[in-house]
């Protein structure tokens, strides 16, 4: 079965897949598995290298890229649960690959309802690097995961037990902001403020501004560009513009 699995993933052109054991998922913020899926027994979880937008200066472009890839990934997943469920008459859930996630006080948005980092860790397809993401033995970092959760239970992959990372420190020298200066630590918030300029933060700020100001100046702010790419993060979602930490690690690029 899991051999089956695996080809037909492969078959969709996904780069890599692996499969863990739900007790072997380890995530210290993400909800326990059972809570979202009572019954979980596995996760199949499938790797997907970026293309080369991240590289590009022009953020449309790099995140573009990134968008790209995201559907590519939402669809072969979705293709993978059905799988699952119609050749094997197990039950399958879909994890998104970014949002939705929820939003509330004590995650504030930045916690998904699975951590697909801890699950490609425990489904053998890297390990964590010196920026806090996973670096896979083939691609390196430049690579995004999706996940499916199923009540089948299938043999899971061995860890990746060699450490992949280089500790070159390029992604903490390349980090505008400093976010990855304390090893183990991510500074989600100022991380998020330089990645994500027109995420919610900046939407409260603006409309804030908005409702204090008189209509001469609201009818200035809705012709300035801020409020343009205000609107066009509106209906693409999240958009990226920073992709350094991913684009200048090392490992797997030479």
């Amino acid at each position: 079965m899991k051999e089956r699995i695996r080809r037909f993933v492969t078959g969709l052109d996904v780069d890599d897949v692996g499969f863990a054991a739900s007790r072997d998922y380890l995530s210290p913020r993400s909800p326990e598995l059972e809570s979202i899926f009572p019954g979980v027994k596995s996760l199949v979880v499938l790797a997907f290298k970026e293309l080369a937008n991240c590289e590009s200066e022009n953020m449309p472009m790099a995140m573009g890229g990134r968008l790209d890839l995201m559907e590519f990934s939402r669809s072969s997943s979705y293709k993978t649960a059905r799988f699952l469920e119609k050749e094997f008459h197990g039950k399958a859930m879909t994890v998104p690959v970014s949002y939705p996630m929820t939003m509330d006080y004590t995650t504030m948005g930045s916690v998904g309802e699975v951590s697909l980092r801890h699950a490609a860790v425990a489904a053998g397809l890297g390990n964590f690097g010196r920026h806090n993401l996973v670096i896979h033995p083939r691609f390196g970092t430049r690579v995004i995961f999706t996940a499916v959760l199923t009540d089948l239970e299938l043999p899971p992959d061995p860890p990746v037990t060699e450490p992949l990372c280089t500790h070159c420190n390029a992604c903490v020298e390349n980090c505008p902001v400093g976010a990855l200066d304390e090893e183990g630590k991510t500074k989600v918030n100022q991380c998020l403020k330089n990645s994500q300029p027109y995420g919610i933060g900046s939407n409260i700020r603006f409309w804030t501004r908005f409702v204090d100001s008189n209509p001469e100046e609201q009818k200035k702010m809705v012709k300035d560009v801020e409020f343009w790419r205000l609107y066009q993060a509106g209906f693409i979602g999240f958009q990226y513009f920073c992709f350094n930490c991913f684009k200048s690690c090392p490992v797997g690029q030479f």
